[in-house]
């Protein structure tokens, strides 16, 4: 770096807050590589060919961060892109992706990275120090519209302080066991320079449908609004010099196509215009993916276990919403939900029931919470605490008003429809009348970050240890948040920056089964179920490794989001597999169902 670059490093580096520079490196670093970590990738892999999968719909916008960005789209845009670090998911230890090597500071704050000389954004720049530091600005903008990641980004990660063009350290607020520092620290940088003049006033609309150059090897190369997405692989993608990301994203194009309708879209698979199918929803599985062109082979179902840790999923009710403030009410309506039931008839018993906010996390799981028991009797208990003590011409639960006990519940998926029913038809058993009310997946999921709903039907992705602050800390009690429940309680905040900030890991599990505690009592989330595996249909030209999957795969054929990128295509075996469907020609049929990974 030249004499005139460093001083306009360190200038920027002082004028901005939470910027630091330096001169020189701490001596007698422990730098860390774990380069001799198994690669888990197939190395027969073919390149090539355009992988066809659709999502059912448009995404909102291009942006990550910002209103309407935290739909499914993202999961195709980020979650495949190098981090700092990634951790192998099958040693669960954490090997090179961004940064080559790294080391620990003494305080237990720090993190020093050097990052892959390589690495280049998708439209060719090199990555640099400078995307890291730029991080800051990005996510502290008030432009950005992004409060979860601008407190993120000012509470929990400090600052950055700056050694050279590929050398920094980052900062987190408090002291953390090496792992969790890691997991805190390891952020996605942001491409300075396709912001030039930093983050506009108008971001939010300006760069709207304007997608930024990723790390990873897909960018996107065209939109056709309401119809598809293309993502296309950039030619020598750097990652491949890194061992990890060997025989990954084989394909040279995805096309994502908007399907809105399951029926519709489960023809367009069979029919050959897509390559493969979602299909962890049992009524596709047991139901729909069968007939002729599974018995004669040519298309191959999979059903692979994981060890992955599980997100909350349940039912969210809205504090703030009407009739939901009521904590016997809520009690009531807990024990008014069949959940095992809904698990045997409209899941064919295929999903596990969910006890407490989340499982699979070891010690931090609270396995002395059982989820609440369908029970009439108690239902009834609460129900007339609550002032709903008669029951109208109906059958439902009225007030000494008049007033109905009537809730609507918000789900955001269309196959979502036989679960809810079940829930409706066994709550009114109790009095309780449940009006269902369908909002398409994007449209959906924005309505619920605007707070807009009583209750929601509704499963959230799961971290690598459990994470409470975004649901359940008083500071998200607002909208364009995770906090849907609109919880606030001082305790709760007590508990959740208690757990955040504890270092020792057996203090900090005791944290989290205490606030798994105080989210039970609430009965604001009610527990549905989990689902420890991913199961998917291919054509048989869509090849995957001989293992199917690794221990914390979610999605085997990255469907539904960018994950490992194991598959292929052969473009010799769809070739051949077009003329035997013509030729009239079989093969054996296959239901793999593997469980090497089951959890329990």
């Amino acid at each position: 770096m030249n004499k005139i670059s460093k001083t306009l490093l360190l200038f920027a580096c002082l004028v901005i807050p939470g910027i630091s520079s330096a001169e020189n490196l701490p001596e007698s670093l422990e730098w860390v590589t774990n380069n001799d970590q198994p690669i888990f990738a197939d190395p027969n892999a073919k390149q090539g060919g355009t992988y066809r999968v659709h999502i059912t719909s448009f995404p909102l916008t291009m942006r990550t961060v910002g209103p309407d960005s935290n739909g499914s789209f993202r999961a195709f845009i980020m979650d495949g892109n190098p981090s700092l670090i990634q951790q192998h998911p099958n040693t669960r230890q954490f090997v090179p992706s961004l940064a080559k090597k790294w080391a620990f500071g003494d305080d237990q704050k720090t993190i020093y990275f050097q990052l892959d000389e390589s690495a280049r954004w998708t439209d060719g720049k090199p990555v640099t120090s400078e995307d890291f530091r730029f991080v800051f600005d990005y996510m502290r903008s008030t432009h950005t519209k992004a409060p979860w990641y601008k407190d993120f980004y000012t509470k929990k990660i400090a600052d950055i302080t700056i050694y050279d063009e590929h050398t920094f350290a980052l900062h987190s607020a408090n002291a953390l066991a090496n792992d969790e520092l890691l997991m805190r620290l390891n952020i996605l940088p942001k491409p300075a320079h396709f912001y030039p003049k930093g983050i506009p006033k108008n971001f939010v609309k300006r760069y709207n449908w304007k997608a930024e150059p990723v790390t990873g090897p897909y960018k996107v190369a065209k939109i056709k609004k309401g119809k598809y997405v293309k993502l296309s692989k950039v030619d020598n993608w750097w990652g491949y010099g890194n061992k990890y990301y060997q025989h990954r994203y084989n394909v040279d194009n995805i096309l994502l196509k908007v399907i809105r309708d399951s029926d519709i879209s489960i023809k367009y698979f069979e029919k050959g215009e897509l390559d493969a199918y979602y299909m962890v929803f049992p009524s596709v599985w047991h139901d729909k993916a069968k007939g002729d062109l599974y018995d004669r082979g040519f298309i191959e179902k999979k059903w692979f276990f994981n060890e992955s840790p599980q997100g909350a999923a349940g039912v969210w009710l809205n504090l703030n919403a009407e009739k939901m403030g009521n904590d016997n009410l809520r009690s009531g309506i807990a024990h008014s939900l069949n959940v095992p039931k809904m698990i045997d008839i409209a899941l064919r018993g295929d999903y596990s029931h969910q006890q407490s906010f989340g499982s699979g996390f070891g010690d931090y799981d609270n396995k002395q919470i059982k989820a609440k028991a369908f029970d009439l009797e108690l239902a009834d208990q609460y129900f007339d605490l609550a002032g709903y003590s008669t029951l109208d011409k109906d059958g439902i639960r009225i007030n000494e008003n008049g007033d109905r006990l009537s809730i609507t519940l918000t789900y955001l998926s269309k196959m979502h429809s036989q679960r809810v029913i079940v829930l409706k038809e066994e709550a009114r058993k109790a009095g309780l009348e449940i009006e269902l009310k369908l909002v398409d997946g994007a449209t959906g999921f924005k309505s619920l970050l605007e707070k807009k709903h009583q209750a929601a039907f509704l499963g959230m992705g799961a971290p690598q240890m459990p994470a409470y602050w975004q649901y359940f800390h008083s500071a998200n009690a607002k909208p364009q948040t995770n906090n849907f429940t609109n919880f606030s309680d001082p305790k709760m905040d007590e508990l959740i920056e208690s757990y955040d900030a504890e270092f020792d890991v057996d203090k900090k599990a005791t944290f989290s089964r205490l606030i798994q505690e105080e989210i039970a009592n609430c009965n604001c989330v009610i527990p549905t179920y989990s689902v420890p595996f991913s199961r998917a249909a291919h054509w048989r030209y869509v090849k995957l490794p001989e293992t199917v999957g690794t221990a914390l795969s979610r999605d085997i054929l990255d469907s539904k989001s960018m994950e490992y990128g194991l598959f292929w295509i052969d473009l010799d075996e769809k070739k051949a597999t077009q003329e035997a469907l013509e030729s009239g020609k079989s093969y054996p049929a296959v239901t793999l169902i593997e469980k090497r990974f089951t959890q329990g």
